[in-house]
Protein backbone atom coordinates (compact mmCIF):
# COMPACT_ATOMS: atom_id res chain seq x y z
CA UNK A 1 0.00 0.00 0.00
CA UNK A 2 1.08 3.57 -0.50
CA UNK A 3 2.55 6.39 1.46
CA UNK A 4 -0.31 9.46 0.54
CA UNK A 5 2.03 12.77 0.33
CA UNK A 6 1.15 16.39 -0.97
CA UNK A 7 1.23 16.83 -4.32
CA UNK A 8 4.53 17.77 -6.12
CA UNK A 9 6.17 17.29 -2.96
CA UNK A 10 10.55 16.68 -4.13
CA UNK A 11 10.60 13.35 -2.25
CA UNK A 12 8.26 11.80 -4.99
CA UNK A 13 10.66 10.95 -7.49
CA UNK A 14 13.34 9.29 -5.41
CA UNK A 15 10.50 6.96 -3.86
CA UNK A 16 9.39 6.66 -7.01
CA UNK A 17 12.48 5.49 -8.75
CA UNK A 18 13.45 3.24 -5.17
CA UNK A 19 9.94 1.30 -6.54
CA UNK A 20 8.31 2.79 -3.54
CA UNK A 21 4.69 3.40 -4.32
CA UNK A 22 3.44 6.99 -2.85
CA UNK A 23 -0.43 8.16 -3.78
CA UNK A 24 -0.75 11.55 -4.37
CA UNK A 25 -3.71 13.84 -2.87
CA UNK A 26 -5.21 13.75 -5.73
CA UNK A 27 -5.44 10.07 -6.51
CA UNK A 28 -6.11 8.89 -2.44
CA UNK A 29 -9.61 11.12 -2.86
CA UNK A 30 -10.88 8.26 -5.09
CA UNK A 31 -10.21 5.48 -2.41
CA UNK A 32 -12.14 5.03 0.70
CA UNK A 33 -10.19 3.60 3.09
CA UNK A 34 -9.03 5.30 6.43
CA UNK A 35 -5.51 5.68 6.38
CA UNK A 36 -3.14 5.90 9.26
CA UNK A 37 -2.75 9.55 9.54
CA UNK A 38 1.37 10.61 10.91
CA UNK A 39 2.57 13.57 12.03
CA UNK A 40 6.28 14.55 11.22
CA UNK A 41 7.53 17.48 13.22
CA UNK A 42 10.91 18.06 10.94
CA UNK A 43 13.48 19.77 12.85
CA UNK A 44 16.48 19.42 10.16
CA UNK A 45 17.71 21.97 8.70
CA UNK A 46 18.16 19.99 5.59
CA UNK A 47 14.61 19.36 5.48
CA UNK A 48 13.71 18.17 2.11
CA UNK A 49 16.64 15.43 2.65
CA UNK A 50 14.95 14.13 5.64
CA UNK A 51 11.61 14.33 4.74
CA UNK A 52 12.64 11.80 1.78
CA UNK A 53 14.54 9.31 4.34
CA UNK A 54 11.60 9.50 6.91
CA UNK A 55 9.07 8.72 4.46
CA UNK A 56 11.74 6.29 3.25
CA UNK A 57 11.70 4.28 6.45
CA UNK A 58 7.81 3.76 6.47
CA UNK A 59 7.52 3.06 3.00
CA UNK A 60 7.58 -0.87 3.75
CA UNK A 61 4.68 -1.71 5.00
CA UNK A 62 1.22 -3.35 3.73
CA UNK A 63 -0.78 -0.20 5.46
CA UNK A 64 -1.57 3.07 3.82
CA UNK A 65 0.44 5.92 5.61
CA UNK A 66 -1.30 9.86 5.25
CA UNK A 67 1.97 11.75 5.92
CA UNK A 68 1.43 15.05 7.25
CA UNK A 69 4.72 17.67 7.44
CA UNK A 70 4.87 20.22 10.50
CA UNK A 71 7.82 23.01 10.93
CA UNK A 72 8.07 24.90 14.05
CA UNK A 73 6.57 28.68 14.02
CA UNK A 74 9.32 30.13 16.25
CA UNK A 75 12.52 29.22 13.99
CA UNK A 76 13.33 30.43 10.63
CA UNK A 77 14.83 27.53 8.44
CA UNK A 78 17.87 29.00 6.78
CA UNK A 79 18.12 25.59 4.61
CA UNK A 80 14.73 25.34 3.08
CA UNK A 81 13.45 27.25 0.53
CA UNK A 82 10.57 29.63 2.26
CA UNK A 83 8.32 28.10 -1.33
CA UNK A 84 8.75 24.46 -0.11
CA UNK A 85 7.54 25.43 3.63
CA UNK A 86 4.59 27.27 2.14
CA UNK A 87 3.65 24.35 0.26
CA UNK A 88 4.26 21.54 1.91
CA UNK A 89 4.54 21.89 5.75
CA UNK A 90 1.56 23.01 8.61
CA UNK A 91 2.44 25.25 11.52
CA UNK A 92 1.42 23.78 15.37
CA UNK A 93 -1.26 26.43 15.63
CA UNK A 94 -2.97 24.92 12.19
CA UNK A 95 -3.04 20.75 13.33
CA UNK A 96 -3.28 21.28 17.13
CA UNK A 97 -7.07 20.20 17.06
CA UNK A 98 -6.54 17.07 15.24
CA UNK A 99 -6.15 13.78 16.59
CA UNK A 100 -3.20 11.77 14.59
CA UNK A 101 -2.56 8.19 15.21
CA UNK A 102 1.44 8.18 15.31
CA UNK A 103 4.06 11.09 15.40
CA UNK A 104 7.77 11.42 14.42
CA UNK A 105 9.79 14.18 16.32
CA UNK A 106 13.00 14.36 14.38
CA UNK A 107 16.86 15.73 15.45
CA UNK A 108 17.98 18.74 15.25
CA UNK A 109 21.67 20.10 15.22
CA UNK A 110 21.16 21.31 18.52
CA UNK A 111 22.00 19.16 20.84
CA UNK A 112 25.08 21.56 22.40
CA UNK A 113 22.85 24.24 23.33
CA UNK A 114 21.14 24.36 26.92
CA UNK A 115 17.27 22.92 26.02
CA UNK A 116 16.13 26.66 27.23
CA UNK A 117 18.33 28.15 24.87
CA UNK A 118 16.71 26.62 21.68
CA UNK A 119 14.86 29.35 20.27
CA UNK A 120 11.58 27.14 19.59
CA UNK A 121 12.05 25.06 23.05
CA UNK A 122 8.78 26.31 24.44
CA UNK A 123 6.97 25.72 20.83
CA UNK A 124 8.54 22.29 21.34
CA UNK A 125 7.12 21.78 24.74
CA UNK A 126 3.93 22.73 23.85
CA UNK A 127 4.01 20.30 21.66
CA UNK A 128 5.45 17.18 23.00
CA UNK A 129 2.38 18.19 25.79
CA UNK A 130 -0.43 18.25 22.79
CA UNK A 131 1.14 14.86 21.57
CA UNK A 132 0.10 13.02 25.05
CA UNK A 133 -3.66 13.89 24.73
CA UNK A 134 -3.75 14.42 20.42
CA UNK A 135 -1.27 11.05 19.47
CA UNK A 136 -1.86 7.56 19.84
CA UNK A 137 1.93 7.00 19.62
CA UNK A 138 5.22 9.23 19.21
CA UNK A 139 8.68 8.62 17.92
CA UNK A 140 11.75 10.46 18.70
CA UNK A 141 14.73 10.74 17.13
CA UNK A 142 18.04 11.53 18.36
CA UNK A 143 18.11 15.07 19.69
CA UNK A 144 14.14 14.88 19.90
CA UNK A 145 14.63 11.62 21.44
CA UNK A 146 16.94 13.28 24.45
CA UNK A 147 14.37 16.68 24.47
CA UNK A 148 11.54 14.49 25.14
CA UNK A 149 12.84 12.21 27.77
CA UNK A 150 14.25 15.61 29.32
CA UNK A 151 10.54 17.15 28.93
CA UNK A 152 8.58 14.11 30.01
CA UNK A 153 10.95 12.41 32.56
CA UNK A 154 13.59 14.83 33.20
CA UNK A 155 16.58 12.95 32.06
CA UNK A 156 19.45 15.40 31.73
CA UNK A 157 21.73 14.94 28.89
CA UNK A 158 25.66 14.57 28.87
CA UNK A 159 28.18 16.79 26.52
CA UNK A 160 30.74 13.85 24.99
CA UNK A 161 34.64 14.99 25.06
CA UNK A 162 34.17 13.98 21.08
CA UNK A 163 31.60 13.87 18.71
CA UNK A 164 30.12 10.04 18.32
CA UNK A 165 29.76 9.83 14.51
CA UNK A 166 29.60 6.53 12.52
CA UNK A 167 28.12 3.05 12.28
CA UNK A 168 27.74 0.93 15.71
CA UNK A 169 27.01 -2.35 16.77
CA UNK A 170 24.21 -2.48 19.26
CA UNK A 171 22.42 -4.89 21.85
CA UNK A 172 19.08 -5.71 22.37
CA UNK A 173 18.08 -5.77 26.03
CA UNK A 174 14.42 -6.56 24.91
CA UNK A 175 14.73 -9.33 22.50
CA UNK A 176 11.07 -9.91 22.71
CA UNK A 177 10.00 -6.70 22.61
CA UNK A 178 7.71 -6.15 19.34
CA UNK A 179 9.57 -3.20 18.74
CA UNK A 180 12.16 -5.47 17.54
CA UNK A 181 10.58 -8.43 15.79
CA UNK A 182 12.38 -10.02 13.13
CA UNK A 183 15.78 -8.83 14.85
CA UNK A 184 19.49 -10.17 14.70
CA UNK A 185 20.66 -10.51 18.46
CA UNK A 186 23.05 -7.64 16.93
CA UNK A 187 22.21 -5.09 14.50
CA UNK A 188 23.94 -1.57 13.04
CA UNK A 189 22.65 1.87 13.29
CA UNK A 190 24.37 5.35 12.92
CA UNK A 191 24.81 8.07 15.53
CA UNK A 192 26.03 11.63 14.79
CA UNK A 193 25.37 13.67 18.23
CA UNK A 194 27.94 15.80 20.75
CA UNK A 195 25.78 14.62 23.66
CA UNK A 196 24.26 11.55 25.20
CA UNK A 197 21.84 10.30 27.87
CA UNK A 198 22.81 7.64 30.42
CA UNK A 199 21.48 3.94 30.99
CA UNK A 200 22.00 4.38 34.79
CA UNK A 201 19.28 7.72 34.97
CA UNK A 202 16.68 5.69 32.59
CA UNK A 203 16.90 2.36 34.94
CA UNK A 204 15.79 4.83 37.84
CA UNK A 205 12.57 5.93 36.25
CA UNK A 206 9.77 3.07 36.53
CA UNK A 207 7.96 4.55 33.84
CA UNK A 208 10.43 3.84 31.05
CA UNK A 209 12.05 0.70 29.60
CA UNK A 210 15.89 0.32 28.00
CA UNK A 211 15.40 -1.57 25.14
CA UNK A 212 19.07 -1.36 23.33
CA UNK A 213 22.37 -0.10 23.65
CA UNK A 214 25.57 -0.12 22.42
CA UNK A 215 29.25 -0.55 24.36
CA UNK A 216 30.83 2.39 22.39
CA UNK A 217 27.41 4.46 21.31
CA UNK A 218 25.76 4.14 24.90
CA UNK A 219 22.20 4.52 24.84
CA UNK A 220 20.16 3.62 21.69
CA UNK A 221 15.97 2.96 22.57
CA UNK A 222 14.01 3.68 25.36
CA UNK A 223 10.34 3.19 25.75
CA UNK A 224 7.38 4.04 28.41
CA UNK A 225 5.85 1.33 29.96
CA UNK A 226 2.91 1.79 28.03
CA UNK A 227 4.26 1.90 24.84
CA UNK A 228 3.09 5.60 23.41
CA UNK A 229 6.21 6.85 23.55
CA UNK A 230 9.52 5.47 22.09
CA UNK A 231 12.76 7.41 21.91
CA UNK A 232 15.56 6.53 19.66
CA UNK A 233 19.20 8.15 19.77
CA UNK A 234 20.40 6.84 16.59
CA UNK A 235 19.81 8.45 12.99
CA UNK A 236 18.41 4.67 11.27
CA UNK A 237 16.73 6.98 8.80
CA UNK A 238 20.26 8.14 7.09
CA UNK A 239 21.01 7.61 3.74
CA UNK A 240 24.69 5.51 3.22
CA UNK A 241 26.34 8.87 2.60
CA UNK A 242 24.84 11.25 5.08
CA UNK A 243 27.42 11.20 7.82
CA UNK A 244 29.74 11.64 4.48
CA UNK A 245 28.69 14.86 3.95
CA UNK A 246 28.47 15.77 7.54
CA UNK A 247 31.99 14.86 7.91
CA UNK A 248 32.96 16.71 4.50
CA UNK A 249 31.08 19.32 6.33
CA UNK A 250 32.62 20.27 9.05
CA UNK A 251 35.89 20.04 7.54
CA UNK A 252 35.41 22.43 5.27
CA UNK A 253 34.06 24.89 8.36
CA UNK A 254 37.70 23.62 10.27
CA UNK A 255 36.19 21.96 12.71
CA UNK A 256 38.80 18.69 12.20
CA UNK A 257 36.59 16.21 12.85
CA UNK A 258 37.27 13.08 13.62
CA UNK A 259 36.55 10.33 10.54
CA UNK A 260 33.22 8.64 11.84
CA UNK A 261 34.28 4.93 12.84
CA UNK A 262 33.40 1.80 10.97
CA UNK A 263 31.92 3.83 8.28
CA UNK A 264 33.97 3.96 5.30
CA UNK A 265 35.89 0.66 4.07
CA UNK A 266 39.43 0.40 5.68
CA UNK A 267 38.90 3.75 7.69
CA UNK A 268 39.48 5.92 4.49
CA UNK A 269 37.55 8.70 3.56
CA UNK A 270 38.37 8.33 0.31
CA UNK A 271 35.94 5.08 -0.38
CA UNK A 272 32.47 5.31 -0.58
CA UNK A 273 30.57 3.71 2.51
CA UNK A 274 28.67 1.09 2.43
CA UNK A 275 24.72 1.50 3.18
CA UNK A 276 24.36 -1.41 5.88
CA UNK A 277 21.65 -0.62 8.01
CA UNK A 278 18.59 0.07 5.72
CA UNK A 279 17.24 -3.40 6.80
CA UNK A 280 17.23 -2.76 10.35
CA UNK A 281 16.14 0.78 9.87
CA UNK A 282 12.80 -0.65 7.57
CA UNK A 283 12.48 -3.27 10.58
CA UNK A 284 12.45 -0.07 13.19
CA UNK A 285 9.68 1.62 11.74
CA UNK A 286 7.67 -0.99 10.06
CA UNK A 287 7.28 -2.71 13.87
CA UNK A 288 6.79 0.91 15.25
CA UNK A 289 3.80 1.55 13.03
CA UNK A 290 2.21 -2.27 12.73
CA UNK A 291 2.64 -2.92 16.28
CA UNK A 292 2.29 0.53 18.28
CA UNK A 293 0.16 2.36 16.09
CA UNK A 294 -2.17 0.30 13.47
CA UNK A 295 -2.64 -2.59 15.65
CA UNK A 296 -3.80 -0.28 18.57
CA UNK A 297 -5.03 2.72 17.55
CA UNK A 298 -8.86 2.58 16.83
CA UNK A 299 -10.51 3.17 13.18
CA UNK A 300 -12.51 6.62 14.06
CA UNK A 301 -9.35 8.46 14.83
CA UNK A 302 -11.06 10.89 17.25
CA UNK A 303 -11.02 8.22 19.82
CA UNK A 304 -7.47 7.34 19.18
CA UNK A 305 -6.12 8.77 22.77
Amino acid sequence: MPIKIADGLPAQNILESEHIFVMTEYRALHQDIRPLKIGILNLMPTKITTETQILRCLSNTPLQIEAEFIAVSSHESKNTPPEHLVAFYKSFKEICEQNFDGFIITGAPVEQLEYADVDYWDELCGIMEWTKSHVHSTLHICWGAQAGLFYHYGIPKYPLSQKVSGIFTHQLLTPKSRLFHGFDGEFLAPHSRHTEVRAEDIVKVPGLKLMATSDEAGVYAVCSADGRQFFVMGHSEYDANTLDSEYRRDLDKGLNPQIPRHYYPDDNPDNAPILRWRAHSTLLFTNWLNYFVYQTTPFDIMHSV
